[in-house]
């Protein structure tokens, strides 16, 4: 791990008009070095999101945490949080539209290998870099957390070019154990190197400290669980050093 790290805040536009502002931290170094795309729960680019680029900074990658909604907007509040993700939704194309330009702005910056790319999510972003692998995306690795899995468009045969990792919780009542399964069967079919791990006794968000009170606040079923993080932070770490 290095110490020095340097960020900055990445302006960058979206095919569909869409004004949007990234988090980019990198090692300090004097060549460029393998780039990953840090896709937010439906919060926004929240300060979570931030300190999950700064630590693959830190493990020598560079990062770029996305903006999805525009002008990097965040809130604690469920249902706004609802309603912009919603927005989202209803074009089709909106998600894979403002992923790749989060990918594209990445893979321009100086610091960054465009031959070497990745992509983690958490939750929401779980889906947003799911679609982008989808999507055919250059990604050599594809990492979600308590992430949706579900597809606008099964994969297709040849398209993912990543291997997937999902890391879900067991007791995560947003994405069921039935929807894992079903992700598995469109992995297993479209010929997807992928990987599942369910953590014991782990709800949706358990990545993130602040599920806990997230989900008093919102009174929704999110909690989070320290030992679910640490096991699937060192499985993304190892996906990514094995791919980059």
């Amino acid at each position: 791990m290095t110490s020095t790290i340097k960020t900055r805040e990445i302006h960058y536009n979206a095919a569909d008009g869409t004004n949007l502002v990234g988090y980019f931290a990198a090692p300090e170094s004097d060549a460029p070095v393998a780039g990953v795309i840090v896709a937010p729960e439906w919060w926004g680019r929240t300060e979570y999101t931030e300190q999950r680029a700064r630590e693959l900074a830190e493990h020598g990658y560079a990062a770029l945490a996305i903006d999805m909604y525009g002008d990097k907007k965040v809130t604690t509040d469920a249902g706004q949080a609802n309603e912009w993700m919603t927005q989202t939704f209803q074009d089709p194309d909106t998600i894979v539209t403002r992923a790749s330009a989060g990918l594209k702005a990445l893979a321009e910056q100086n610091e960054v290998n465009p031959d070497k790319l990745a992509a983690i999510g958490f939750c929401y972003g779980g889906k947003v870099v799911l679609d982008l692998a989808r999507s055919g995306a250059p990604l050599k690795a594809v990492a979600t957390f308590h992430g949706n899995l579900s597809a606008k468009e099964p994969a297709q045969p040849g398209k993912i070019q990543a291997e997937v990792l999902v890391l879900h919780g067991e007791l995560d009542s947003m994405v069921t154990l039935d929807d894992v399964a079903s992700f598995k069967q469109e992995m297993q079919a479209a010929g997807v190197e992928h990987d599942v791990i369910v953590f014991e006794a782990a709800k949706h968000g358990f990545s993130n400290p602040l599920a806990d009170e997230r989900a008093r606040a919102n009174g929704v079923d999110l909690g989070y669980n320290v030992e679910a993080e640490r096991q699937s932070l060192k499985a993304m770490y190892d996906l990514l050093q094995r791919h980059l």
